[in-house]
């Protein structure tokens, strides 16, 4: 019997189609692989953004938590302003050295009032006559002709404004001087 050389060997139809087989199946494997791995990083990417969500949800949450606690007394605050107005009308309207008991006791009621409401991160905004005006710690009720202070200051305060830690609460109620 005459020996074949290999290029001469004959294929059965079957085994041709088995050996083209496993290519299309490796094909369809890497294309399946490729799906899946485009997927995988889709996934990724929804995890690192819901992840970044989370996080500044987590922060906005504190930082609103934060705020409530140093500004949440800000309506209280605001209802009790007036009664310390009118406390401080009163006492201005009287000789400052008076000992009549009724005097001595809104004093000294005054200096609870504002030793609380400091203790709470209330302060005064610093409004005098002849100081300069701040248009974002003072609200001008109008403008007055002066000789005796500069244009543009402070001629007379009508009601003290407040800061709640270092945040406006109420503005200085003012007259801004003008020149003639």
């Amino acid at each position: 019997m005459k020996k074949k050389s290999h290029e001469e060997v004959e294929v059965p139809e079957q085994q041709a189609v088995e050996e083209s087989a496993p290519l299309d199946r490796i094909q369809e494997l890497e294309t399946l692989l490729a799906a899946k791995e485009a997927e995988a990083a889709a996934n990724w990417d929804k995890f690192v953004r819901e992840r970044a969500d989370l996080e500044n949800y987590r922060r906005r949450t504190q930082k609103e938590k934060e705020e409530l606690i140093k500004y949440g007394n800000e309506s209280l605050i605001l209802e009790i302003l007036p009664s310390v107005d009118n406390m401080e009308r009163a006492l201005n309207h009287l000789d400052a050295e008076s000992q009549d008991p009724v005097m001595v006791g809104i004093r000294m009621t005054l200096e609870m009032l504002m030793g609380a409401l400091k203790k709470f991160g209330v302060t005064p905004v610093e409004a005098a006559p002849g100081g300069g005006f701040d248009p974002a710690l003072h609200q001008a009720m109008g403008q007055v002709e002066s000789q005796e202070y500069p244009s543009g200051s402070i001629a007379e305060v009508f009601q003290k404004g407040y800061l709640l830690n270092e945040r406006l609460l109420r503005p200085s109620m003012v007259m801004v001087a003008k020149s003639q």
